[in-house]
């Protein structure tokens, strides 16, 4: 039988491998032993021991021999009792085999079977290379379903314990885990919650709402593993010996096998899951390492899925309540207002029957039937005193026992107490023999269980009584019935004094009606509104799954899930789980331009076709994701090399830029493309990302529609601008910018008649830079327009200290779109102290037209204040008298590049060009100078054409001073 010869060599004894060793044996005379040994590029890379088969009977000899053949310890041998071969095969393999035999055989025999030797090994080899593909694509089948089946059960409705429990069955299909637990740590709190614990010998039994201090376990394994923040697996003897944890029997019972891994909340580590054998040592390794820590991700993302719907669904639940609440409130405040509203109703009928009742007893029995609408009036009647005061009339009574009430001389009845006191009576069957038996009232007629009654006033003066009565103790009267009835009987004793107050109630009543009616559709608005808040709460929490992952337009992945997807990527770079991979980082080529002729709208569809062709180049496995606006990126994995993430780009590229139609136009799209290609220094997916954006900056400043490949010297030139760009921060708050002065003369006599103040930079370390070395810096980050001001500062310090002649600043474009930017240079020469009218502003042609009725008013205010503009620059842009004369101009700025081309073989061209300016010039009645100026021949040739100031090297460079105090010269 197969069997193990040496520690460095494993002779497999699976059937395959008995079956080859037969097979070779059989093919050689009765009486040969055969030994095969192989060893693969993975078993040689990996550092593992030779593989192999020996037939049944072989003497270990045989076995050693074929070893050392296959180690390189010997050379083959012909031997008449023997046959050796040691043979290197594809992809790496090595192999060796040695036969004895029992009788020699023919030399064609000897290699007829070295030849079906190592067709036999070979061929034996790929069905052991296709068995393990077969076996990784299971285990990967298996590792999908399982983290399908952890987020289903994230986000299904089951109760903390049963999903806990689900997961174990889950990751107990993945491996031995029938002891498992899980833990959550807060490293603010420093305190431990093991919130699932599954052991058959461990009797611990944790409650996973309670927190326990980390500080009260010093001994634990536990802490041990969070705290060192890395895997760690091995006997839990070892493991506490390597971490120098004590052993403590309160934390439960050694274990052969422990293997666990923390739980990442970005970098800190949030928890661990733990899984343990008590007695099956070496049930671990770095496969079941790797799976637990992958898993161990998912099921921390599920538990925060769990949570976050926990937490969802309680806020949910509290604003559903606070709004059931507010519903009732607002249902308690509708009825009070319909109660007011039908009260007021009845007041205002009670009003208009007083006056529009054909007679009183009419008005009566009307009065009777509002008063009804109120509150039990069944049995209700209206007593008055007679004009002498002695008797009491009753010139109104409905009552189911007493029918009839005759007029009768004042007595000690119920009604006569009213009148006598002047106050309203609510009275029951008890108060009313509590009155009589104190000789107050001695009750007339049947007897009522309940009885109410309120007096008629007429000024000051109790003219009579109304009442009503209940005869059932089923019935009662409250103290609303006895104010709504009190403020009947004043409507009542009023009488025809409210027709004057008619007009007035009417009025009020409106009012009051259309008040209610506005509040009442408010309220029905409001219920409305809070219904549909709860219902599109529910609907947002049906969305957050997908919202989360996902981009709203396109359906595509969004930033949140390629980072968990490179981050992922990384990890398997780093084990080597995987080969190489790359980041695309892909913007569409002038997409606002799209945005700003046809629309958003049209511009999103173009978004959404654009998405569907990066999908379509990829390949299925291939992750695209949209980061917003007109930016994709795409994670490739498992590519051997760049040329394959560059052939990718193409591909992307040519698909992308074939025509399509967006709002009934037919475009034609296409986009930059930068590659950022995995390297170990990558320790996050956000720098794969940063670096695959600036390639796709350099692709696009190339001309776009193509692509570029981060490199080294990328990062250098990142590296290099982003020092300078913190140097020119640095520079703004100290004292790193400084005003040269170039000075400007009259060319007859080179007398100086001004200055222009020029921008240089002392850096620290480089020395003095000119402003091309930083001003494309600067207008990038924003920063251009402090160091302008800094530098206008610095001017107008300088002017305020005196002298003759003027000092030009050169004012960007950008600042003229400032609507303030003359108010604040004419505050800044205020503060300075400098006089407005030695400082004249250099501007180009260009922030002329940008906006030209800002840049009008502008320069007026700036002329009023007695600050002059000279246009810079003149030539080289649109030139013409049909804006120029629009403008307030005081002098024009002949191009240096004219200048130079006073004196060569361009001075035909350049004297006609400078002729033209200077027949412009005269027209307007401004002045000009020439720049640049830098030989006599210049000069004299300017002179000749008419141009009176000049300012070049020839007559000074720029230079670190004051203004001279020159002679103050009128120009103009």
């Amino acid at each position: 039988m197969p069997h193990r010869i040496r520690p460095s060599v494993a002779i497999v004894g699976a059937a395959k491998e008995n079956a080859l060793a037969a097979a070779l044996q059989a093919a050689l005379p009765a009486g040969a032993e055969v030994a095969a040994l192989w060893r693969t590029a993975q078993q040689a890379a990996a550092g593992a021991g030779s593989r192999g088969a020996v037939s049944a009977g072989a003497p270990p000899v045989l076995a050693r021999r074929a070893e050392q053949l296959l180690l390189g310890q010997a050379q083959p041998r012909d031997y008449s009792h023997r046959i050796e071969a040691v043979w290197n095969g594809r992809d790496g393999d090595r192999a060796a085999v040695v036969a004895s035999l029992a009788a020699p055989v023919a030399p064609e025999t000897r290699q007829a079977w070295s030849s079906l030797a190592r067709h036999a090994v070979a061929a034996h080899l790929d069905a052991l290379r296709a068995q393990a593909r077969i076996e990784q694509l299971a285990k990967s089948e298996r590792l999908q379903l399982a983290l399908y089946e952890i987020a289903d059960l994230a986000g299904s409705d089951l109760d903390l314990g049963d999903m806990l429990r689900r997961l174990h069955r889950v990751v107990a299909g993945l491996m031995y885990a029938e002891n498992l637990y899980i833990v959550l740590y807060d490293d603010m709190r420093d305190t431990l919650r093991f919130l699932y614990f599954a052991d058959r010998v461990d009797p611990f039994a944790p409650d996973p709402a309670q927190e326990l201090p980390a500080g009260g376990m010093p001994n634990s394994i536990t802490l041990a593993l969070l705290r060192h923040g890395a895997p760690l697996m091995g006997p839990s003897a070892e493991i506490r010996a390597r971490l120098g944890v004590v052993p403590d029997a309160a934390h439960g019972p050694d274990s052969e096998d422990w293997l666990g891994v923390p739980m990442r909340r970005d970098d800190r580590v949030c928890g661990a899951i733990v899984v343990q054998s008590y007695d099956r040592p070496g049930v671990y390794g770095d496969e079941e390492r790797a799976l637990l820590s992958f898993v161990a991700q998912h099921i921390l993302t599920a538990l925060d899925r769990y949570h976050a719907r926990e937490e969802l669904e309680r806020r949910v639940e509290e604003r559903t309540q606070a709004l059931q609440l507010s519903n009732r409130d607002l249902q308690a405040e509708i009825i009070e207002r319909q109660r007011a509203e039908r009260l007021q109703r009845a007041l205002f009928r009670i009003a208009e029957l007083s006056i529009s009742a054909e007679t009183l007893e009419r008005f009566y029995t009307q009065v009777h039937d509002v008063v009804s609408d109120l509150l039990y009036a069944r049995n209700f009647y209206i007593a008055l005193l007679s004009e002498d005061g002695q008797r009491l009339e009753f010139p109104y009574s409905i009552d189911e026992r007493d029918p009839h009430r005759e007029s009768r001389t004042l007595g000690a009845g119920l009604t006569e107490y009213v009148i006598a006191r002047g106050q309203p009576l609510l009275a029951d069957r008890r108060q009313i023999a509590a009155l009589e038996a104190d000789g107050k009232v001695r009750s007339r007629g049947a007897q009522a269980h309940y009885w109410l009654g309120v007096p008629l006033l007429r000024g000051d003066a109790v003219v009579g009584v109304i009442t009503v009565q209940s005869y059932s103790p089923a019935i009662s009267f409250t103290a609303r019935d006895q104010e709504l009835l009190t403020f009947v009987a004043h409507h009542i004793s009023i009488g025809l004094a409210r027709k004057q107050a008619q007009d007035r109630l009417v009025a009020a009543h409106a009012e009051l009606e259309q008040r209610v009616a506005v509040r009442t559709r408010e309220l029905a608005q409001a219920n409305a509104e809070l219904l549909a808040q709860i219902g599109e709460r529910l609907r947002a929490e049906q969305r957050l799954t997908h919202q989360a992952l996902h981009d709203a337009l396109t359906g595509l992945p969004n930033r949140s899930q390629l980072l968990e997807r490179l981050a992922g990527a990384i990890k398997r770079a780093e084990s080597g789980d995987s080969g190489s991979f790359a980041v695309l980082f892909l913007d569409l080529d002038r997409f606002k331009l799209i945005n700003d002729s046809v629309g958003h709208s049209a511009g999103d569809e173009l978004l959404v076709e654009a998405g569907r062709r990066i999908v379509d180049a990829v390949r299925e496995r291939d992750t695209v994701a949209r980061f917003g606006g007109d930016e994709f990126a795409i994670l490739v994995e498992d590519i051997a090399g760049a040329h394959e993430a560059e052939a990718l780009a193409q591909r992307i590229l040519a698909v992308l830029g074939e025509p399509c139609w967006v709002a009934g136009r037919e475009v034609f799209p296409s986009g930059s493309i930068g590659i950022a290609l995995w390297h170990p220094r990558y320790r996050s997916g956000v720098e794969l990302l940063r670096d695959a954006d600036a390639a796709m900056y350099r692709a696009k400043a190339s001309g776009r529609d193509r692509w570029a490949v981060f490199d080294e010297a990328m990062r250098e030139e990142a590296v290099r601008i982003l020092d300078l760009e913190a140097d020119l921060r640095r520079a703004i708050n100290g004292d790193g910018f400084v005003a040269f002065y170039q000075p400007i003369v009259r060319l007859d006599d080179r007398k100086v008649i001004g200055h222009e103040a020029l921008l240089r930079w002392r850096h620290e370390r480089r020395g003095l830079l000119l402003p091309g070395e930083f001003i494309g810096l600067g207008e990038d980050s924003g920063l251009i327009e402090e160091v302008d001001w800094i530098l206008y500062a610095r001017v107008m310090e300088e002017v305020a200290r005196g002298g003759e002649g003027y000092v030009s600043v050169n004012v960007s474009p950008r600042h003229f779109r400032s609507g303030d930017f003359a108010e604040r240079l004419l505050r800044l020469i205020d503060r300075a102290g400098a006089d407005p009218h030695r400082v004249r502003i250099e501007i180009t042609e260009v922030a002329l037209l940008d906006d030209v009725p800002r840049a009008l008013r502008m320069l007026r205010t700036l002329r009023n204040h007695g600050v002059l503009a000279q246009l810079d620059d003149f030539g080289t842009g649109f030139s013409a008298l049909s804006y120029l004369h629009r403008f307030p101009i005081e002098c024009l700025k002949i191009d240096q590049s004219f200048v130079a081309g006073l004196a060569g073989e361009a001075q035909p061209e350049s004297v006609a060009v400078v002729r033209a300016i200077q027949a412009l010039a005269g027209t307007l009645g401004i002045h000009t100078i020439g720049e640049g100026v830098e030989s006599e021949a210049q000069r004299a040739v300017l002179r000749e054409l008419g141009c009176v100031y000049g300012q070049g090297y020839l007559f000074g460079r720029p230079a670190e001073r004051a203004p001279e105090r020159i002679e103050r010269i009128a120009v103009g």
